[in-house]
């Protein structure tokens, strides 16, 4: 490899972190259980303000570690079949605090209308089933990729806090 290709930085792309959100019917979940053992799945959501809601069941092993708080991630990613290059997809991760939300409360029947509303009649279904519960997710802090070169902190409130410039990319 020739010096100049070495030492060619790739230039940002543009965030856009809410047109990936908007783009995404589910959300990609990270959980670990009480012995620290990790789990990973996905729920259907809906966002109101900068929160994220699902509609999870107990007899799936994220629902327990959701609900009783433990550390948890979240992700949205590109579809892999949309991407050019497979080891550049666009994606935005964030720490969560999770809490449930009471079934039957204002925000349980404003939320289940909504999920009911961007998925479909399942909802109705499925939030009369006892061991499904709404779990709301608040992000506390993330990242934003969206190329080479391209990664950004994002904030709680989903907006960009800065480009992640402290470390390159560099050839052995």
């Amino acid at each position: 490899m020739n010096q100049n290709h070495t030492e060619k930085k790739a230039r940002p792309v543009a965030p856009k972190v809410k047109e990936l959100i908007n783009a995404s019917k589910s959300i990609i979940l990270a959980t670990v259980d009480a012995e620290g053992n990790p789990n990973s799945s996905y729920a259907p959501f809906v966002q109101v303000d900068q929160t994220f809601y699902i509609l999870v069941s107990f007899m799936a092993k994220h629902t327990k570690n959701l609900a009783d708080g433990r550390k948890t991630s979240i992700m949205f990613i590109e579809d892999e079949s949309a991407v050019k290059q497979i080891y550049a997809r666009e994606r935005l991760t964030f720490e969560a605090v999770t809490s449930q939300i009471e079934r039957d409360s204002e925000i349980w029947n404003t939320v289940i209308a909504q999920l009911k509303e961007t998925h479909g009649k399942v909802v109705d279904v499925i939030s009369e089933m006892g061991d499904f519960i709404l779990i709301a997710l608040q992000p506390v802090k993330g990242s934003y990729v969206n190329g080479f070169g391209s990664a950004y902190f994002v904030d709680a409130n989903l907006e960009i806090v800065e480009h992640r410039n402290d470390v390159n990319h560099q050839s052995k």
